[in-house]
């Protein structure tokens, strides 16, 4: 189990170090039009206007509408100058295109920008906090997992632990040992495995994982955490 939660953080901040590295390697603007400008897809510079703007876009749809034209590369212009138009034709939008172009260094803040003005509207607020506590549960679950049991490799190795194994050893045996091998080295593991589930290995800092410790469920009993102290103090 805990090489498996060890693995599962790795894969993670593997997959977040790859993000960021792209995140840095890729201007700010690539996000809006790929990487191609916006302002030359519809053929108009950026000091056109909203009227020059509209007029050149219903000009290029005209001409690579997949009605008006079936050429596969034509309606692929096409959804790239639609997608330059939807920027270009609103205020905000345009504004925060023109700033990454100006600002091509501010990789995170002209990003940051762009997803709350196209997806924050259509995200729903509950949703995504559902996500981030089942996240934030899920990473530190895996993480108390992997503390745990890398707690208990390390009490296994202990003489104290090897001692208690033995005097369980002898208490099931009635003071007596096996001595063929093959069935001791059975009996060992299988000791060893009843010890482990018997023994309360509750080590400060690295308590065994539990679900009403996580940071979710501690959110969802919150009201009811709160609720029951001010009753408490209410009595007193």
């Amino acid at each position: 189990m805990s090489a498996a939660a060890a693995a599962a953080i790795r894969w993670c901040a593997a997959v977040s170090a790859v993000i960021l590295f792209f995140l840095l390697i890729s201007p700010s603007t690539a996000i809006y039009c790929d990487e191609d400008d916006c302002y030359d897809l519809l053929g108009v510079t950026q000091s056109a206007n909203a009227s020059e703007i509209k007029k050149a876009y219903y000009k290029l749809s005209l001409k690579h509408h997949p009605d008006k034209n079936p050429d596969p590369e034509s309606k692929k212009l096409f959804v790239k100058i639609a997608n330059a138009y939807e920027i270009l034709k609103d205020e905000d939008t345009r504004a925060q295109y023109d700033y990454a172009i100006e600002h091509p260094e501010e990789v995170f803040y002209n990003t940051a920008r762009y997803y709350q003005a196209y997806y924050g509207h259509k995200t729903d607020t509950r949703a995504v906090l559902i996500g981030l506590l089942l996240v934030l549960s899920a990473f530190q679950y895996l993480n108390q997992w992997t503390r745990y049991n890398q707690a208990i490799e390390m009490v296994k190795k202990t003489p104290a632990y090897k001692n208690k194994l033995r005097a369980l050893e002898l208490e099931r045996s009635g003071g007596t040992t096996n001595k063929k091998k093959s069935n001791k080295q059975t009996s060992n593991r299988k000791l060893e495995e009843d010890f482990s589930k018997e023994l309360d290995l509750q080590i400060k800092g690295a308590e065994m994982p539990s679900v009403w410790e996580l940071v979710g469920v501690r959110f969802v009993l919150l009201p009811y955490t709160i609720g029951k102290v001010v009753g408490s103090g209410d009595t007193r």
